[in-house]
């Protein structure tokens, strides 16, 4: 490594938009921070899948995007303009879309309004780890759902990021859950969890009955909240990408859902 260069991570997609390659790429010390623009340390950066739908619809044409956006690390410098921070603070944020720093780097330059003070109780790898599926998963059982102790919760993929966050959230408060793994090693480590989920379905085969399941978990009455990590919204004929095939349908959540129940997406032709 060259004196004045660090290393960033990035990844490159494949023409067909369907692989991703990852590359360590040297870059030049981040130059002197400008106006509204903080210089950043990194402590901790979180590692959350990388949606390149997203990055499609929004037209940004790059060789090489950069990889990681939720960090956690400390103000080295910051802009003329900046009012919120100083060298020195503890800060936690979300890089933008449009970044060109990756997250996977020493040392990163974002604008202020993509920051906030890091909580000092709180660890950086806390910080980085739930700045966004965090608050994600808090927002969708706290304040789109009302969980309360006693009901019961389905959180699909559970060992995801997301899934995992869930999971503690409604075990904290007093609720029942049950949770779908997508492959063996991840039926592995949901069964691992302590406390203990109510069940776990292995939908790998894509073979398992995640509405009888549940059904039959909850004595009939249907699970209170669905958290799903996508949904199939057609007929298997008109979706033929295999990795749809071990989502459920829209039909079968409604089927497991309770009377009154709340059914929280993340798919947005639901929202």
């Amino acid at each position: 490594q060259r004196q004045g260069t660090m290393k960033g991570l990035y990844f490159q997609k494949s023409s067909t938009n369907e692989e991703i390659t990852f590359v360590f790429q040297e870059r030049e010390n981040v130059p002197v921070v400008e106006d509204n623009y903080v210089k950043l340390q990194v402590k901790a950066c979180a590692l959350s899948q990388i949606n390149t739908k997203l990055l499609a619809e929004m037209k940004m044409e790059k060789d090489f995007f950069p990889v990681g956006r939720e960090i956690a690390g400390i103000v080295l410098d910051v802009g003329s303009k900046v009012s919120f921070f100083q060298p020195d603070d503890e800060v936690v944020g979300i890089l933008p879309l449009d970044s060109e720093d990756p997250g996977l780097c020493e040392v990163v330059r974002v604008h202020e309004h993509y920051l906030v003070h890091k909580p000092e109780k709180v660890t950086w790898t806390e910080a980085a780890g739930t700045i966004r599926d965090g608050v994600r998963a808090y927002t969708a059982l706290h304040y789109l759902s009302h969980l309360s102790p006693g009901k019961s919760v389905l959180i699909m993929d559970g060992a995801s990021a997301l899934g995992m966050i869930a999971i503690q959230l409604a075990h904290h408060r007093g609720a029942k859950v049950i949770s779908t793994a997508g492959s063996l090693e991840d039926k592995q480590c949901l069964e691992r969890l302590r406390p203990s989920l109510a069940r776990v379905i292995d939908v790998s085969n894509g073979k398992a009955h995640v509405a009888e399941s549940c059904l039959e978990e909850t004595g009939g009455l249907g699970v209170d909240i669905v958290l799903d990590a996508g949904v199939r919204l057609y007929s298997k004929d008109d979706e033929p990408a295999v990795k749809l095939q071990l989502l459920p349908h829209k039909h079968d959540i409604i089927t497991l859902l309770g009377v009154g129940g709340h059914w929280v997406t993340t798919e947005e032709n639901l929202q």
